[in-house]
């Protein structure tokens, strides 16, 4: 077994971390050196209780050894082949699988590398579907505030976290935002989706007249917000927007990258909430976190669109060198096989209840204003001190990470989202720990 050695100070200058203080970090760097199940092993051999599910991807929990072991075979037969005019069979079985979960009717996989590559596709397609269809004059974008689709330059575009976007512009041009669904006046301590806020989906209905209905491409939305805060869609609000999409002849693109396989106890949030768009963005959970990779899932109506012209012309000009990598889709079929093998999203379904009582048994804890839930999903929303920023919720974090847990904090909320695996028990410390340290935290 090689033993993994902590890097000094001269070795640490090299790697620029994205999305971190990399002065502060390698002064007192946060390492670990193994995983397994629902813990990480710090370098000082501390186990740390995994909250976040890795980064909202490790939903089998970590070191499964099917997925291992796939990883391990597909590079000793075929360590890379490209996608671009030739192919390998595991890709075929991947999409097949990944179809098969799908919504129905949707039955097409897309491959990328990241939820990031997966959302710039979408928005690809989308535009590139129009055209197909001669309607040239849609290629305007709706996204929403709050809304978070990766770091490429069209998902940067139509998301709606002002610090993300701030040091990149100018940016797409042609894209517009829906305002987010959060309004502790009227949702605060709602468990699951709220019931205030459907209306807010008919700002999409302005928007469409503002601009011309036949001007936009696509919306895409989360259909629970992520890192933006946790943010489950109000009693019917999805419905809204898909009928006004169908009004309007406008495609519907959900951002599964979070809430897809299995994170609200169906395959993809699609399907819990019972409304189906055109598009699907996946990723994290698609192989586990084990190896990168993204997908974009299309409906019939948008693949047709694209067979519909000569057999011997290229349907989409749009690829990556690793689409469909080898491992990645070796890792993908083990993932899909584990969630079937060990009744995962069936698991965390049941959990669920579990999950939602400790989440909200933290109501009444100081500085606690705000908690949300849904699936194995939850927020800690925390009042922001009176100099503002979002301090408080920084250290809670850090304080929850001495104490052996790992959650992350997203302004001022601490937000959460397990392996599907975790156990009551498990529940119990998660949130036992950060009540102490709210009872703590001035």
């Amino acid at each position: 077994m090689t033993i993994m050695t902590v890097p000094n100070q001269s070795e640490m200058e090299s790697y620029w971390l994205p999305f971190t203080a990399n002065r502060q970090f390698k002064a007192n760097p946060r390492l670990f050196v193994g995983a397994d199940g629902m813990y990480y092993t710090a370098a000082d051999g501390q186990r740390i209780l995994d909250g976040m599910a890795g980064l909202w991807c490790v939903n089998a929990g970590h070191n499964q050894r099917p997925i291992v072991e796939a990883i391990k075979h597909a590079a000793e037969r075929l360590d890379y082949v490209s996608s671009f005019q030739m192919a390998h069979p595991l890709a075929f079985e991947a999409a097949s699988r990944i179809a098969s979960i799908a919504p129905a009717g949707m039955d097409h996989v897309f491959f990328a590398n990241s939820g990031s590559e997966a959302v710039d596709t979408a928005l690809k397609i989308a535009r590139a579907y129009f055209r197909v269809k001669g309607e040239v004059g849609r290629t305007r974008f709706i996204g929403r505030a709050k809304g978070y689709h990766g770091m490429g330059w069209g998902g940067l575009s139509v998301a709606g976290i002002g610090r993300h976007r701030k040091d990149f512009g100018p940016l797409l041009p042609e894209t517009d935002h829906l305002p987010h669904t959060l309004d502790l006046a009227h949702t605060a301590f709602s468990r699951g989706q709220p019931a205030w806020g459907a209306h807010l989906a008919d700002e999409l209905e302005a928007l469409a007249q503002i601009h011309d209905p036949s001007s936009i491409a696509a919306v895409i939305i989360e259909p629970v917000t992520g890192s933006g805060g946790v943010l489950p869609p109000p009693q019917g609000y999805l419905e809204r927007l898909r009928a006004i999409c169908d009004r309007h002849g406008i495609l519907l693109i959900f951002d599964e990258v979070i809430t897809g396989f299995g994170r609200l106890g169906a395959p993809f949030a699609a399907q819990a909430f019972g409304v189906t768009p055109d598009l699907i963005t996946c990723a994290k959970g698609m192989t586990n976190g084990a190896v990168p990779m993204g997908g974009v899932i299309a409906g019939d109506k948008v693949w047709n669109a694209f067979m519909a012209g000569p057999e011997n012309m290229i349907e989409l000009f749009h690829g990556y060198t690793y689409s469909g990598h080898p491992l990645a889709c070796a890792a993908s079929i083990a993932t899909l096989d584990v969630y079937r093998d060990q009744d995962i999203f069936e698991r965390a379904a049941r959990t669920a209840p579990l999950w939602e009582a400790a989440a909200h048994a933290l109501k009444g804890l100081p500085n606690v204003i705000d908690i949300r839930n849904i699936g194995l999903l939850a927020a800690i929303e925390l009042a922001p001190r009176p100099d503002g920023g979002a301090v408080r919720a920084i250290e809670a974090a850090n304080r929850c990470f001495d104490e052996g847990v790992l959650v992350r904090s997203a302004g001022d909320a601490l937000v959460l989202s397990p392996p599907l695996v975790i156990s009551d028990a498990e529940i119990e410390r998660l949130f036992a720990t950060i009540a102490r340290v709210l009872k703590l935290l001035q």
